[in-house]
């Protein structure tokens, strides 16, 4: 986890987190530990990593969370994928996953707080329906996925899926 942070440009840091974090307090040890020990009763987290030829070590390449909101309806989304892989399709697999899992867990919706400069989340927003409105920040979008009222079918989530998959 502390090599992926460290693959992660201002940019990417503050398009997530909506204000810039330096390094060594996104790699603090009582975050990580908040972070890498999830409570599956209220969160979910999902990782893509590959192995690194030349070392045989895995490398961490983006990660997706929900977490359960205090009413258990709702899970809050976020997505954060290394700046080398961003754009090829990783964060679409991601979000298609996330949404799978809410659905088996009973969620009704998906909710994420989106940066109004953030195009390429605003993008996948869009692709997998979300409604999007003004957020209490000023700057942000709040984008919602209403799941019991079927806004994204199954067959639509799996196509999209299929079609983020590398070849």
């Amino acid at each position: 986890m502390v090599r992926f942070h460290e693959t992660l440009s201002d940019s990417t840091v503050y398009l997530r987190y909506f204000h810039m974090q330096r390094l060594d307090a996104r790699i603090a040890h009582e975050r990580l530990i908040r972070k890498c020990f999830v409570d599956y009763d209220r969160e979910i987290a999902l990782v893509a990593d590959r192995v690194e030829a030349e070392t045989g070590r895995h490398e961490l390449l983006g990660v997706g969370r929900l977490t359960r909101q205090p009413n258990f309806r709702d899970a809050e989304l976020g997505i954060l994928v290394t700046d080398h892989c961003q754009g090829g399709g990783l964060g679409t697999e991601l979000l298609a996953r996330l949404i799978e899992v809410a659905r088996k867990e009973k969620v009704q919706r998906v909710i994420a707080h989106i940066l109004s400069e953030n195009q390429a989340m605003l993008r996948l927003a869009r692709h997998f329906h979300f409604t999007l409105s003004q957020d209490e920040d000023p700057t942000a979008l709040l984008g919602i996925l209403n799941l019991d009222q079927g806004a994204t079918p199954h067959a639509k989530l799996s196509n999209a899926a299929a079609r983020s998959q590398p070849s």
